[in-house]
C-alpha cells in the first residue's frame, strides 16, 4: 500500500523517456508530480493527462533545473518521497537528483545507461545513502533491469554451478534511438566502461570485447559495455567470478563498433583531443531530449535479453531467454513500476540496490511479467 505522504515525482517529464513513463504513471492512477524547466510545457502536459486520469488522481507539476541543485532539493518533503529522474546524459545532469534524494532519506530511480555513471552509484553514492537510509535504484530501464531478472533466474536454477554469467541485449525489429538515448551514448563513448573479471571489477573501454549470441537460428554479435549486472550477480552468487554484459543493437556492425570504440579510444588520450571531441560530441548528440519514434514505429520492435551461465571451462551450461516490449515503453514501465513499489516501502534495504535485492526475486518476476517481459525458453 502507497504511503500516506509518499509522492512520485518524476524529473525530466517533458523528454522522451519522461513523457512515456508520465502516460503510465498517470494511467496507473499515481498522481505523479511532473518536474521540469519548461512552465508552460508542464502545465500542457498536465492538462492533457488529467483529462484521462483515474477520477481525483491528476497529475501535478513543479519546477526544477538539474543545474541548480537547490531547486531538486526543494522538490522531497519525506523520506517516503520517490524521485524519477530522466535527466541525461547522467553523468553531466545526474548529480543533483541523486544528492537531493540521499540527503532526504527518500528513493530515487533512473533510467542511466552510462557505465561511468552507474559505477559512482554503487562505489560512492551507495555508502551515503546508507548512512540516510536512501534507495537508489539505478539503470531501471530495458538497459539493465532485464539482465537483472534474466541473469537472477538462471542463478536460481542452479545457485553455485557457474562461475561466469554473459547477458546479451537485443532489439527484434527496425529500432530507432530517441534524442535523448544519442546524446547517452555520445556519453558513453567517452567514458571509461568496466568487467567483473576474477572476482573483481577491472576498468576497460566500452567496446573492448565482442561476444556471439545465437539466437532466431542466427549467431549476433555484441560489444561489451559496463552495465548493473557486474554489481548485482555476485552478491546474489558469490561463486561468480565473471559477469559481462554486451550490448547488440548495433548487429553485424556490432565488430566495426568496436574497432571504432578503440580509435576513439586511444584519440582521447592525445593532447587537448579529449576535451574537443567530448564538446563537438555532446553538440551534436546531446541536445533536444524529446524526440524519439512514433508510438506505431515503436510497437514495431520488441526487446530480447539472453542470459548464458557458464562452468570453469567456459562452456555455456545453461540459458534463460526473456522478451518484451519495444525498449522505450519497457523502460517507462519498468520506471513507473519500481516506483510505485518504492513508494509502497515494498523496498527490504537501503543503499544502491539492484532490483533483486531492492523487491526480491519473487516479487521482481511478478511484476515484469505484468509488463510483458516474460521467460521464453
Amino acid at each position: 500500500m502507497t504511503q500516506p505522504n509518499s509522492r512520485i515525482l518524476l524529473f525530466g517529464a517533458t523528454g522522451y523517456t519522461g513523457r512515456i513513463t508520465a502516460q503510465l504513471l498517470t494511467q496507473s492512477g499515481a498522481a505523479p508530480v511532473l518536474v521540469g524547466r519548461n512552465e508552460s510545457a508542464l502545465a500542457q502536459m498536465v492538462k492533457e493527462l488529467g483529462e484521462t486520469s483515474p477520477a481525483g488522481r491528476k497529475p501535478s507539476f513543479e519546477l526544477a533545473d538539474a543545474t541548480a541543485p537547490d531547486s531538486v532539493r526543494a522538490l522531497l518533503h519525506s523520506q517516503d518521497d520517490v524521485l524519477i529522474s530522466t535527466v541525461g546524459p547522467f553523468a553531466r545532469l545526474g548529480q543533483a537528483a541523486v544528492d537531493a534524494v540521499i540527503d532526504a532519506g527518500a528513493a530515487y530511480v533512473d533510467c542511466s545507461g552510462e557505465p561511468s555513471f552507474i559505477r559512482e552509484m554503487f562505489e560512492v553514492q551507495g555508502p551515503r545513502a546508507l548512512r540516510t537510509g536512501a534507495r537508489l535504484l539505478p539503470a531501471m530501464g530495458y538497459d539493465y533491469a532485464p539482465g537483472n531478472l534474466a541473469g537472477a533466474l538462471l542463478l536460481s536454477r542452479s545457485p553455485a554451478s557457474y562461475t561466469g554469467v554473459d547477458i546479451g541485449y537485443f532489439v527484434r525489429g527496425p529500432y530507432t534511438a530517441s534524442s535523448g538515448t544519442m546524446g547517452t551514448m555520445g556519453q558513453i563513448m567517452l567514458d571509461p566502461s568496466y568487467v567483473f573479471r576474477g572476482g573483481e571489477l577491472h576498468q576497460v573501454r566500452t567496446g573492448s570485447q565482442v561476444q556471439t549470441f545465437q539466437f532466431d537460428e542466427r549467431e549476433r554479435d555484441a560489444v561489451s559495455m559496463g552495465g548493473t549486472e557486474q554489481f548485482t550477480l555476485p552478491v546474489l552468487d558469490p561463486a561468480l567470478q565473471d559477469v559481462n554484459v554486451f550490448v547488440g543493437w548495433a548487429g553485424r556492425w556490432s565488430k566495426a563498433a568496436s574497432a571504432a570504440g578503440a580509435l576513439t579510444s586511444n584519440a582521447l588520450h592525445l593532447p587537448g583531443v579529449g576535451q574537443a571531441m567530448g564538446l563537438v560530441m555532446r553538440a551534436a548528440l546531446g541536445g533536444v531530449s524529446d524526440r524519439g519514434p512514433a508510438p506505431h514505429l515503436r510497437n514495431k520492435a520488441t526487446s530480447l535479453v539472453i542470459a548464458e551461465g557458464r562452468d570453469p571451462d567456459g562452456e555455456v551450461t545453461g540459458r534463460v531467454t526473456l522478451h518484451g516490449p519495444n525498449p522505450y515503453d519497457l523502460t517507462g514501465q519498468l520506471l513507473a513500476w519500481s516506483a510505485r513499489m518504492l513508494s509502497r516501502r515494498a523496498d527490504k534495504q537501503a543503499g544502491t540496490l539492484g532490483p533483486v535485492s531492492a523487491f526480491g526475486l519473487d516479487a521482481y518476476v511478478a511484476g515484469c511479467m505484468a509488463l510483458g517481459l516474460a521467460q521464453t525458453d
